[in-house]
């Protein structure tokens, strides 16, 4: 699975009834609830990345991967936007990049 198909099947299920999908639940509480939700796998990552545990991490990376595709969702940013964004950036120094973006 790829994340474009994740980013479509989150899509597909933010319709879909809340109590049969965890996606829909958690879209059906807006915008502010995805952020917090990805906030927390993003701190469990963490976690793991300084524990060194390779296997939580990769479990913790997946859930980080996945509630940012909710969140996106959340306010209709399409991933191709994201993707369109690192396509940009590509091949420009990321010093430099993060730069730009002081002014």
């Amino acid at each position: 699975m790829t994340l474009d198909d994740l980013a479509k099947t989150i899509a597909s299920r933010a319709n879909a009834d809340p109590d049969s999908s965890w996606t829909a639940k958690l879209l059906a509480k807006g915008p502010e609830k995805c952020a917090e939700k990805f906030g927390e796998e993003a701190v469990e990552a963490i976690i793991e990345a300084v524990k060194g545990d390779r296997e939580k991490l990769a479990s913790e990376a997946a859930d980080v991967l996945f509630h940012l595709l909710v969140m996106l969702q959340s306010r209709d940013v399409p991933l191709a936007d994201v993707l369109a964004e690192l396509a940009r950036r590509q091949g420009t120094s990321g010093i430099a990049e993060k730069a730009s973006r002081k002014g």
